[in-house]
């Protein structure tokens, strides 16, 4: 099993910077891919961003790229989300999900933690 929780969401205004936090604990971290995906109120949750098992590859929506930065810390369990430039539009739950393996698909996913929400203000 893989336990997953997300930290660092909260209430911003358009154009501002907010970092998420996910610290994995379970099995071994490096074993697996993570990713973000978000719900927006009323709609579908949609692939966001993930990072391969060693960090050296990652992929992005194309709504979010150029704005946001997927990375991990194997040292520390953690993957991060760097969201900058916000929109009203990423307004949302963020969550936090694992495989071993990369995939954009939230069906695929075998993990995942609780969500975290992100407001943004016009």
């Amino acid at each position: 099993q893989v336990q997953l929780v997300e930290f660092g969401g909260g209430l911003v205004q358009a154009g501002g910077s907010l970092r998420l936090s996910c610290a994995a604990s379970g099995r071994s971290f490096t074993g697996y891919a993570m990713a973000w995906f978000r719900q927006p109120p009323g709609k579908e949750r949609e692939f966001v961003a993930a990072i391969s098992r060693s960090g050296s590859s990652t992929y992005y929506a194309d709504s979010v790229k150029g704005r946001f930065t997927i990375s991990r810390d194997n040292a520390k369990n953690t993957v991060y989300l760097q969201m900058n430039s916000l929109k009203p539009e990423d307004t949302a739950v963020y969550y936090c999900a694992t495989r071993p393996s990369y995939s954009s698909s939230y069906d695929q996913y075998d993990y995942w933690g609780r969500g975290i929400q992100v407001t943004v203000s016009s």
